[in-house]
């Protein structure tokens, strides 16, 4: 008889000798019994929970169905699934094609069997979850972290679930609380640390997601309330579709969440924890787009030129308010200390921005220079969509090809490997390819832009945010940030990054820039 031999070690913890271990034992069982090995099978670093996403459990059903072989050869039955419904699944398919399963354990199964081991594997399973929660429940209730990585933190050697603060990243936190609470939206603040090269927790950028999170399953950075100093868990728990095998993540009740304070883990003080939990209420509450009231036009906007961190206010000295690096004055990272009147900070922005306007052909020249880069982004994202869409249908198409017969799996391996190079470079080029749209430069809205501008240039040192909010929002849409400059004279440079999106009929997401001097008037623009 010919035998097919199948091996299946369920994590990338395990060894992964565990499935040469496996298929070693089998072959010396399949001679012992007299039978030919025809083929092995193997899936490495895949549960048993499930059947998807098994490329080795797969090509032996179909090569079962081809006839390949008269027996599968086993360990156990826990190898072939963990599952009782997959279990039952796998055996009724076989004994339909006429094949066997033995099991080096447990020889010949059968539907007793079957639904035994799969009784048994389902509630071994249950049980190591239970043991393994119980487990997390006591490295909380002793102070230690039981989640993965937390960004701002890194894990302490030898010590697992005690964590250590990572200076670089806690200032990072910090800026973006105080962001926040600004009233600077996470997807401006994301678009910020894109901008100025910061690495973000995962992947190659930071997104307003990784800010905000899911206020259902409080997940998100602004919602870690590990940054506070106390660590929360068991918000969420996992269950996986039956039908596709992948995790849902759904929330738990508050009752069943464990919790301990860990004051040495803070990165933020208590109090401005919970406002940016109260401002996430009231943002939720009343809509996106909902900000909290702004008290200067400029407030969250303004950059040290030293570290690229956000100015704070400093002193408030009759009706002039100073401000400072917050970064100085927090931790001591910046060498900046000095501080900057406000209001001549505002007053050369607005004034500066509004010359701008009123000669916009730097501008336009430079909406002209994006007009062309774009169109051959366009192009080039275009011809990388075309390159994923492409491997992919071959790669359906081989594995249809596959399932249905037309091609054997010597052919099938040969094949893939190509695709899937094929694919993950035709994937990178995409990623790298920049999303783009051709933008124009309207005319009507750079006269309206002049208009709001000359209005608050008149009317700026009483600008009241509630009573003027459509203007205060507008005028702040004009701007992405302002860095403020030291000169050798004592004066200072405001350069300011604005959204060329406020200026053209459609989201352009590009900046331009232009460098103005408090009280000085308008240096030349910036390349």
């Amino acid at each position: 008889m010919r035998a097919g031999i199948y091996a299946r070690y369920s994590s990338e913890l395990q060894n992964d000798r565990s499935v040469d271990d496996q298929i070693a034992l089998c072959e010396d069982f399949a001679r012992r019994s007299g039978y030919t090995v025809a083929g092995h099978y193997a899936d490495r670093a895949m549960s048993g929970t499930t059947i998807h996403g098994r490329d080795g459990l797969a090509r032996l059903l179909h090569d079962a169905r081809a006839g390949a072989f008269d027996v599968v050869v086993v360990e156990a039955l826990d190898r072939l699934s963990r599952d009782t419904e997959d279990l039952a699944g796998i055996h009724k398919r076989l004994t339909f094609a006429g094949i066997d399963i033995v099991a080096v354990h447990d020889g010949r199964a059968d539907v007793l069997q079957v639904g035994i081991r799969g009784l048994v594997s389902t509630l071994f399973i249950n049980d190591l979850r239970h043991k393994t929660r119980r487990g997390l429940a006591a490295v909380v209730k002793d102070g230690r972290h039981a989640g993965g990585r937390a960004y701002g933190y890194r894990a302490v050697p030898g010590e697992p679930g005690r964590l250590r603060i990572v200076t670089e990243e806690a200032d990072v936190v910090r800026r973006i609380f105080r962001d926040y609470l600004d009233g600077v939206t996470p997807r401006d603040i994301a678009g910020r640390l894109n901008a100025e090269g910061i690495a973000p927790p995962r992947g190659a950028k930071w997104n307003a997601s990784t800010i905000n999170g899911n206020t259902k399953r409080g997940h998100g950075l602004l919602q870690n309330a590990l940054y506070s100093g106390h660590i929360v868990w068991n918000k969420t728990r996992a269950v996986r579709d039956p039908d596709t095998g992948k995790r849902i993540y759904r929330p738990n009740p508050e009752s069943e969440w464990q919790r301990a304070h860990a004051p040495e883990l803070a990165i933020v003080a208590e109090d401005l924890w919970q406002a940016a939990q109260d401002e996430k209420r009231v943002r939720g509450h009343n809509g996106p787009g909902t900000f909290r009231k702004r008290k200067r036009l400029l407030s969250g906007l303004i950059r040290c030129s030293e570290c690229g961190g956000g100015m704070t206010m400093h002193d408030k000295r009759g009706a002039a308010i100073r401000i400072k690096c917050s970064r100085h004055r927090e931790s001591g990272s910046c060498g900046n200390g000095r501080s900057y009147r406000l209001d001549h900070i505002e007053r050369a922005v607005i004034d500066g921005i509004l010359d701008k306007l009123r000669n916009p052909a730097a501008l336009t020249a430079h909406v002209e220079a994006l007009q062309s880069d774009r169109r051959s982004a366009a192009r080039t994202r275009a011809s990388a969509e075309r390159a994923v869409a492409t491997a992919k249908g071959k790669i359906d198409r081989l594995n249809r090809a596959l399932i249905s017969g037309r091609i054997d799996e010597a052919f099938f391996d040969a094949e893939i490997v190509d695709l899937r190079a094929e694919l993950a470079n035709a994937s990178a080029a995409l990623e790298e390819a920049p999303a783009a749209k051709v933008v124009t430069l309207h005319p009507a809205s750079m006269r309206r832009l002049e208009s709001l501008l000359a209005v608050l240039s008149e009317h700026l040192p009483s600008i009241d945010p509630e009573a003027d909010a459509d203007m205060f929002n507008a005028f702040r849409s004009l701007i992405d940030h302002v860095v403020i400059h030291d000169r050798p004279d004592g004066r200072i440079d405001c350069e300011v990054v604005g959204h060329l999106s406020a200026m053209v009929g459609e989201d352009a997401g590009d900046a331009w820039g232009v460098e103005m001097v408090a009280r000085g008037g308008l240096e030349p623009p910036t390349p």
